[in-house]
């Protein structure tokens, strides 16, 4: 797919919904007692892997253009699958659903594409196996395909060494099947959308800093969801308005749920315009709508506790340091390397085929900004916030750029490139 410099974007838009909330919504309404009702559900490759799993482990989920219902069986209401549980590319489903398998009363073998069987699991396998559960790398290696068999499982307490929301949710939902207490601590604060729906479905969760823990024993009851607009989705245009001279962009229902909304903290840092419109709550996730105007942008460090509310974001954000005056500093971000690619390193090669100057450290990047970028062969390497990235980056930059297996953002945002022709009209 081929994209050049383009003129002032302008209009508004309302991104898919959130994909953490909706991949939640359906698992924890597998788990609920009754029929849960989600509307603004994302309809990307990865949340229809988990719809699929759910449905081989014996969960209708019915499908409408308006909303998805799932009729939920308990918190023992799983069946055993028929065949292998296919996760796609969804590293979410992966180890979300081992937190849940880990205590069922059967055995099942759980694997995805060639990216999900390259990422780490021991992250997980190692405090369910505390926990009691018997789970195995088929290969041995820590990655999937995975083998899990029914244990009883124990409460416990539990120092994640990484800041990981599904490490952290992995562990809460085998807790919910343990014989006590689960307690995890993390070192600074991931997203809690797992924290925040448990307790909307009525478990006894409690959090504290950044400790969270649930007890069991408690049913998970079926609710309406309404999912907000993906952030990480939002952030894509929020870049493109910010580099592209004269643009004005309205962003509609977004969720801005503190724990996510590092995009928007280092923008402002970086002296964006961005303003929250019409602020609101539901379900307990913050909602707003963004007006994001073009502006000067200079270069900041981007570090520490700010870096897991924003994972999923470094990328357009590396992208943006290149349209700052100055240099940007990336750090603490080693969690990169092990996304659906390494995308340090997948950054650091095309943006220097742009004309970027860019040098890769061992936890992040450095970025000198300043520089003009020119169009260049893109690879995406299948990693759908890379090809999303420089969709917006070839917005500023001159000549063609081409990205190639494009189509990949099918992954979270099947509808991306359409949204964002729509701006430049």
């Amino acid at each position: 797919m081929i994209f050049t410099r383009a003129t002032a974007l302008r209009g508004e838009i309302t991104v898919p919904g959130d994909k953490s909330i909706s991949h939640r919504s359906v698992m924890f309404g597998a788990l609920a007692k009754g029929t849960t009702r989600v509307t603004n559900f994302l309809r990307g490759a990865d949340c229809l892997s988990t719809i699929a799993c759910f449905r081989k482990l014996g969960i209708r989920v019915d499908e409408s253009p308006e909303e998805i219902l799932i009729h939920g069986q308990g918190l023992s209401g799983l069946s055993a699958p028929a065949s292998t549980l296919d996760v796609g590319n969804s590293g979410t489903t992966t180890r979300l659903i081992c937190g849940i398998l880990a205590g069922q009363p059967f055995s099942c073998r759980l694997t995805g594409d060639e990216s999900i069987q390259s990422r780490p699991m021991k992250r997980i396998i190692d405090p369910l196996t505390l926990m009691g559960a018997r789970i195995q790398s088929e290969r041995g290696d820590g990655c999937a395909p995975l083998i899990l068999q029914g244990a009883g499982l124990h409460g416990i307490d539990y120092s994640s060494g990484v800041a990981s929301a599904q490490v952290k949710s992995c562990i809460l939902l085998a807790g919910l099947y343990a014989d006590g207490v689960t307690t995890v601590t993390e070192p600074c604060l991931s997203r809690n959308h797992t924290e925040i729906m448990l307790k909307h479905f009525g478990a006894d969760i409690n959090t504290h800093g950044t400790t969270a823990s649930v007890r069991p024993g408690r049913p998970l009851l079926a609710q309406d969801i309404r999912v907000p607009g993906d952030i990480s989705s939002a952030a894509y245009f929020i870049a493109a308005a910010l580099i592209v001279p004269g643009s004005e962009i309205l962003i509609r229902d977004v969720g801005v749920n503190p724990t996510r909304d590092g995009i928007l903290c280092v923008c402002r840092d970086m002296g964006a315009d961005i303003t929250l419109l019409n602020q609101n709550r539901g379900n307990g996730e913050p909602t707003a709508d963004l007006l994001v105007r073009h502006s000067a942008l200079h270069g900041v460090t981007v570090g520490g506790s700010v870096i897991p509310t924003l994972i999923d974001e470094l990328p357009v954000v590396a992208a943006l340091a290149c349209f700052a005056e100055g240099t940007t500093v990336i750090r603490d971000a080693q969690e990169l390397k092990v996304k659906e690619s390494n995308r340090i390193d997948v950054m650091v090669r095309n943006l220097r085929a742009m004309g970027a100057h860019i040098e890769a450290t061992d936890d992040g990047m450095i970025i000198e900004g300043g520089h003009p970028l020119h169009g260049a062969d893109i690879d995406s390497r299948l990693d759908h916030r890379i090809a999303m990235t420089f969709a917006v980056t070839a917005l500023g930059a001159d000549g063609e750029t081409t990205i190639h297996d494009a189509d990949c953002v099918r992954i979270s945002y099947p509808g991306f490139y359409d949204d964002l022709r729509k701006l430049a009209r």
